[in-house]
């Protein structure tokens, strides 16, 4: 499997005068704070790998995450910016036994390399700076080639069927008064985009599932325990009702991945990283949804991303509570409260 090479940035890119945009601070900042996360994560997971194939896999997505934290570290220094405490060595037990078998790190990098692709995406119309759009522009070039390794190994080995074929249309079709109709009424059928919509949703949640499933298992703090019980019930609801609405259609979908999580009650993770993760995970559901959304037309599949939407900030918000009682969450650079600026 092809190494990703990593990035060198020419020292004479930027002016020492051009200084950080919020964006740019903000994007560098989170590709920080993730990859330290994602490091930590695929530390472990390569502490117990046995398929030769998905631990190349792990070894560059590791060696990916290492050169992004560098990368982003040299800018955000060359501005006297204060590096983010995010996770270290102290997040992550290498000798504690197995969590998940090899299987689950093929959709796990999945999903992540989807996170990272959508961070990488969003800066790059954003940031200015030579340097920093340089370094945006190589982080997604680099994420689509894992990515494209990623679906390599997961159709060659059959892990995953790909999103679900339907017909060529034999003419252009326009939409009629009843397009809208979810509930009453005559109810066309889901469209292209709506299903494509419905799989991702399902490929993401199955993964989520699997690994709150595992959190819960071995996390220490009971109240994050219950935190995590709750998210997994909540996922196992939408899975259903999203593989409800393929299978009315006579639509396959991606399968539940429980199966990859082991019985082991060890912990190689931190409280503190676990529930940042799934913070993370849950806010990058978010986003989801309302990409979901936006291609969608019928009002019951409106309804369904609706109400998933609002249990899924419920759990953010709960998250993000027990982050701030503990005192581990890192707040982004923010503007001047200037109402509150004090004469010296």
């Amino acid at each position: 499997m092809k190494t990703i090479k990593p990035i060198k940035l020419g020292s004479t890119k930027t002016s020492s005068k051009e200084k950080l945009t919020s964006a740019e601070m903000g994007k560098l900042w989170a590709t920080y704070s993730g990859n330290s996360m994602s490091k930590c994560m695929l530390s472990y997971y390569l502490q117990h790998v046995e398929d030769k194939e998905i631990k190349a896999l792990l070894e560059n997505a590791l060696k990916m995450c290492e050169e992004f934290m560098k990368t982003s570290k040299e800018i955000l220094e060359k501005e006297n910016f204060p590096i983010p405490i995010a996770f270290s060595k102290d997040d992550v037990n290498l000798g504690t036994p197995r969590l998940f078998e090899d299987e689950f790190y093929v959709h796990y990098l999945k999903y992540v390399a989807k996170a990272g692709m959508s961070i990488y995406n969003v800066a790059i119309p954003l940031v200015y700076r030579d340097d920093v759009n340089e370094f945006f522009t190589y982080s997604l070039k680099s994420t689509i080639d894992l990515m494209n390794q990623i679906k390599e190994v997961l159709m060659n080995k059959g892990f995953i069927i790909k999103p679900p074929l339907i017909p060529v249309p034999e003419k252009v079709e326009f939409a009629h008064k009843d397009f809208l109709n979810g509930y009453l009424g005559h109810v066309r059928p889901l469209h292209a985009l709506e299903i494509a919509h419905f799989y991702d949703n399902i490929e993401n949640n199955v993964t989520s599932k699997a690994l709150i499933a595992a959190f819960a298992q071995v996390v220490k703090d009971e109240k994050i325990r219950e935190l995590f019980q709750k998210g997994r019930d909540m996922t196992t609801t939408n899975i259903e009702h999203y593989m409800k609405m393929l299978h009315n259609e006579n639509l396959p979908s991606p399968s539940f991945l429980d199966h990859l999580v082991t019985t082991s009650t060890f912990s190689p993770f931190s409280d503190k990283l676990m529930l940042f993760h799934k913070m993370d995970m849950f806010s990058m559901k978010m986003r989801a949804f309302g990409n979901s959304v936006a291609v969608n037309g019928r009002h019951d599949v409106g309804l369904l991303y609706t109400k998933s939407l609002m249990k899924i900030s419920t759990f953010v918000e709960s998250a993000a509570r027990i982050m701030i009682e503990k005192g581990w969450m890192e707040l982004p650079p923010k503007a001047v409260d200037r109402d509150n600026l004090q004469s010296q």
